[in-house]
């Protein structure tokens, strides 16, 4: 009943076994190189680190990023972390879910968002880019917006004007404090986006 259900409405439905695992491809957004490391717009790159560290999963460096799988419930989560700086990432979500054939409602972009205060979890399964530049060449290249994002907030504690230098700005010792908490919630969450489905992850989650 389920699977006529999905098919009328032109989802595809996951076929779950032990031999073929339902995959999602999850893709965290960030700039590469140690001069943003620890800046606030890779907090995709620190959430998709904090999964595979949790999981024991390692990344490699493979086309357009460094990639690791981490397998849960019978899912398996394919991580990229994409290596061709923000304004291009749409090149890799699109490389990745052609190569591992995961269709475009088993896809979540982990991003941040200065319009959420620190720590805050929106999942959002369309909408717009937000300013973002790795949302928009994602849209661009996707050629709509219709895939689910994971936005964490970063806060917006900056003067008018200066929002690029917050952005690419270090956390400060206080935020460092809070983040793994916050981190590990977000994990949480892809982990039910993968197993729920993203309308149970967002009840679960949104605004938490």
């Amino acid at each position: 009943m389920f699977g006529k259900l999905m098919r009328k409405l032109g989802r595809t439905v996951p076929q779950e076994s032990k031999d073929d695992p339902v995959k999602y491809l999850i893709v965290g957004l960030g700039n590469i190189g140690t001069e943003y490391a620890n800046t606030r717009h890779n907090i995709g790159f620190m959430v998709l680190d904090a999964f595979a560290e949790a999981s024991n999963a390692v990344f490699t460096s493979r086309r357009y990023g460094s990639v690791a799988e981490v397998s849960f419930k019978g899912r398996k989560f394919i991580l990229v972390k994409p290596s061709t700086y923000m304004n291009l990432s749409g090149n890799a979500v699109r490389y990745w879910m052609k190569e591992e054939k995961i269709p475009l409602e088993q896809v979540l972009v982990v991003v941040d968002d200065v319009a959420l205060d620190l720590g805050v979890i929106r999942i959002r399964m369309k909408g717009s880019d937000g300013g973002h530049n790795g949302l928009k060449h994602i849209t661009a290249t996707l050629g709509h917006s219709d895939y689910t994002r994971l936005r964490f907030g970063i806060g917006h504690d900056y003067p008018q004007g200066f929002q690029v230098d917050y952005v690419l700005g270090e956390w400060t010792a206080a935020e460092k404090k809070m983040l793994p908490e916050r981190i590990d919630k977000a994990v949480e969450a892809i982990k039910s986006f993968g197993t729920l489905g993203a309308q149970r992850a967002m009840n679960l989650y949104n605004g938490k």
